[in-house]
């Protein structure tokens, strides 16, 4: 990467008779640990792997770091000896940085640098308080009497919607004000990894960032994936595929088109699949006669068919059904890029993708849109 000229000839000799130390960026912290215990610093590679840089040791409840000179914008890792959990992620802009550690709390502990390291902690914090909420939701659901309340299931399925939804405005908003950031390509790197947007609106966010964002190694990454996973954007044919049924027999994708079809991949060990099978049941139910074909294709295991079998008789879903019962190395799930379960792929009568990855009431919109 080359380097960008940002010292003049008489600049540069005005920093000579400085000391070097009066102007090199530093990380100075505090730190409430034993004397002697010592702090690793790291730096992310090119590579994406965490690269040692220096070490240092607490005194007086204090340590340092000189931080390397960055040409764009580190990700950079501070952790602790022993059984110290987790560590303190920072970004280096050539700013000094100012830090309270907490040991008991690493992920709480506060950093004050440049623009960038603010833009990370205030994105780091709006995570950790959407995870709390989200904790809370999922004890909600694991509720036993739930399956037997869908108008309490409907309920929570709507609020995770909500959750969802109020994430990806907070996303899609600090990668828009903040184009040269490399904190907006952590964050469309989040996107990218939850699967929680359309290839289409992922491209129109990597295209508003700035060469210099773009052409650093994980934006460089972030194109690749792109470029990678065109034929499952919205907009694409979706890819043809041929699994076996429940009773053994080859069925393709393109023998199970309707008018608007369904790919549901779910597992019968899937307790978020399982609470939202009703809701896709009375779709069916309500849809099927005007056109609405539901193809399911599980991550059950080949040692767990019964489940599969039992799960789908169980749930009452009276759809067709495929798969090679290869868990997680699922052959239909790689093709598309499916990472996490429930995920859903709609398709009108050509078998063009048209939405993805809807659930809940979103989902009874949307067919209604369609087949209404």
């Amino acid at each position: 990467m080359k380097k960008f000229l940002v010292l003049t000839i008489a600049l540069t000799t005005l920093v000579a008779c400085q000391n070097e130390t009066d102007t090199k960026p530093v990380l100075t912290a505090k730190i409430d640990v034993q004397d002697g215990t010592k702090v690793y610093y790291s730096a992310m590679t090119d590579e994406g792997a965490p690269k040692a840089v220096d070490t240092a040791t607490v005194k007086n409840g204090n340590f340092s770091f000189d931080l390397e000179e960055a040409d764009y914008q580190t990700l950079s890792i501070l952790s602790l000896e022993g059984n110290v959990q987790g560590n303190v992620l920072f970004i280096n802009e050539n700013e000094k940085i100012d830090a309270t550690i907490y040991k008991d709390s690493l992920r709480n502990s506060k950093l004050k640098g440049g623009k960038n390291q603010q833009l990370l902690s205030d994105y780091l914090t709006f995570i950790g308080e959407q995870g709390e909420k989200a904790n809370e939701l999922g004890k909600k659901f694991r509720d036993p009497n739930l399956r037997n309340d869908p108008q309490m299931a409907q309920s929570l399925q709507e609020e995770r919607a909500r959750l969802t939804k109020q994430e990806n405005e907070y996303r899609e908003k600090l990668i828009k004000d903040n184009p040269n950031s490399l904190v907006s390509i952590l964050v469309l790197s989040d996107m990218i990894g939850m699967n929680i947007n359309p290839n289409a609106d992922k491209q129109a966010l990597y295209n508003s960032l700035s060469e210099k964002a773009k052409n650093s190694p994980s934006g460089k990454k972030i194109q690749q994936y792109l470029e990678t996973n065109k034929n499952i954007s919205i907009g694409s044919k979706a890819p043809n595929f041929t699994a076996k049924t429940p009773e053994g027999k080859d069925l393709s994708l393109n023998d199970a088109l309707g008018k608007i079809t369904i790919i549901d991949f779910w597992a019968s060990w899937c307790k978020p699949c399982r609470i939202e099978n009703p809701n896709v049941v009375k779709l069916y139910n309500e849809y099927h006669d005007k056109g609405l074909n539901i193809i399911g294709v599980s991550l059950d295991k080949a040692s767990q068919k019964d489940k599969w079998l039992k799960a789908i008789e169980d749930d009452k879903l009276t759809w067709q059904h495929v798969s090679n019962l290869e868990y997680w190395n699922e052959p239909i799930a790689k093709l598309y890029k499916v990472r996490s379960i429930p995920a859903t792929f709609i398709l009108d009568e050509n078998g063009t993708i048209i939405a993805k990855n809807l659930r809940g009431k979103m989902l009874d919109d949307k067919i209604a849109e369609l087949l209404d």
